[in-house]
Order: structure tokens, then C-alpha cells, then sequence
């Protein structure tokens, strides 16, 4: 009995660490910058450009309501146009996220015109709703562009704050 103790503790340890070192959602990146990305909402494929060519390409999930431009909040759609990413959650409801610079000044314009709000938290993340997959055409967000847990893990570590992207009809 006395020697099974130690080697239960021992094989407890090595569960918890190995347990530990999965939950770690801050992945690392080395190599070339990522210097665009690009977003094509009706293939629903997300690209990350460095200077000699495509780095990664990333299936995904959009805005319940994808066609078109995104105008006003609560219309469930994903924006087009040039944007930013401005921003960074590490504690996003949505695993991580990265924030686009939606709305720009034009989208505001627009919307005030309308007498409507623009809406605003466009990001991408990941982190599904249980039972949906973002790899598949089905859409689930308010706008945002989502991708399974360990892609949003990925690109976080790739992409800089003010990085351009193109998200494209």
C-alpha cells in the first residue's frame, strides 16, 4: 500500500499538468508577419497574408444574416470593406478574440442618416455555441466571424493590432 501512494500521486501530478498545458489558449508564432488579411464571406474563407504569399487559410462560420453589408446593429451582418484589427480580448465570452475596426466613419454616417445606431463589437473569434461548427456554412453570430477554438488561437498569436482587412461580398 505504501508504494502504490507515491506512484498514485506521481501519475495524479502528470494528469494535472498534462490537463494544464491543454487549457493554455496563448499560442506562439515565429514566423513571417502577416501583413493582410482578407475575408471572403461567400466562400466563407478567411486568409492571412505575409509578404511572399499566403500564410494560413481559415474556414468560417459569419452573421446570421451574412449577405450584404453589415449597416445597423442587430441586422446580423457581417461588414465589407477595409478595416483594422484594432484590438484584442484574451478574456472573450468566445474562447479569444480580435477585434476589426468596425464601424468607420462612412458606416457611421450612414447609419446616423438613417437615424439608426451602426452597431459596433465586430470581432473575430472562436469558441462556437455548443452543437454549432464554424467550419461548416452555417452562421451564428451577430456579425462577427467565427473559427473553432484552436484557429482563433492561431491567428491571435499571428496577427498585430493594425493589421488591414478586406472582407469582401
Amino acid at each position: 500500500m505504501i508504494t502504490k501512494l507515491p506512484r498514485r500521486l506521481f501519475l495524479s501530478g502528470a494528469v494535472a499538468t498534462f490537463l494544464a498545458g491543454c487549457a493554455n489558449k496563448f499560442s506562439s508564432y515565429t514566423g513571417p508577419d502577416v501583413t493582410r488579411l482578407r475575408l471572403y464571406k461567400s466562400q466563407r474563407l478567411l486568409v492571412l497574408d505575409g509578404a511572399q504569399g499566403v500564410l494560413r487559410s481559415y474556414p468560417v462560420g459569419l452573421g446570421f444574416a451574412p449577405e450584404g453589408h453589415k449597416q445597423f446593429e442587430g441586422d446580423g451582418r457581417t461588414p465589407e470593406g477595409t478595416y483594422t484589427i484594432d484590438r484584442r480580448n484574451p478574456e472573450s465570452l468566445f474562447h479569444l478574440s480580435i477585434g476589426i475596426s468596425y464601424p468607420n466613419a462612412a458606416d457611421r454616417a450612414f447609419a446616423a442618416a438613417q437615424g439608426q445606431s451602426p452597431g459596433g463589437d465586430i470581432f473575430i473569434h472562436g469558441g462556437p455555441r455548443r452543437g454549432i461548427d464554424p467550419t461548416n456554412k452555417q452562421d451564428w453570430t451577430a456579425g462577427c466571424i467565427a473559427v473553432s477554438d484552436r484557429q482563433i488561437e492561431e491567428i491571435y498569436a499571428m496577427v498585430r493590432d493594425g493589421t488591414p482587412i478586406d472582407i469582401y461580398a
